[in-house]
């Protein structure tokens, strides 16, 4: 896997083939909460709830080093708001992401966010057959 891959993955909605690019042991870090998301069972509940809040998702910017890691920057609106963010990428060798930060601006853009999320991450978690103590 490429961080090419996971970034097309992304931009065509395709959540499926995002998740099979995962670790088992990811971590993601939310630009919303500090204590970091672990596993790819949380990670999919957070990959999937942002699909259904982000409208006119795209990536507009790429860096990428020879480490594994890169940088995808993103635009996207959430209820009006127009938000700009950063994917921070790392593969590990077996070519699975097992680390996935996001920053997102400007405060009010994360504030719509963190709000659309709240009501959309409840319904996600059903529809996967969880329960609020399994993601």
């Amino acid at each position: 896997m490429t961080p090419e891959a996971f970034q097309a993955a992304l931009e065509r909605g395709d959540i499926e083939a995002a998740g099979e690019m995962l670790a088992d042991d990811v971590v993601f870090r939310s630009p919303a909460v500090y204590k970091p998301y672990e596993g790819k069972v949380a990670t999919m509940v957070v990959l999937r709830s942002v699909m259904r809040v982000f409208e006119d998702f795209r990536y507009t910017r790429e860096a990428t080093s020879d480490s594994g890691d890169s940088v995808l920057v993103f635009e996207a609106s959430v209820g009006g708001k127009q938000v700009e963010g950063a994917d921070f990428v790392h593969v590990r060798d077996d070519g699975l992401v097992d680390d996935l930060r996001v920053m997102i601006r400007p405060l009010s853009g994360l504030n719509a966010v963190v709000e659309a999320m709240g009501a959309v991450i409840p319904e996600v978690m059903r529809e996967m057959g969880l329960d609020a103590g399994q993601a």
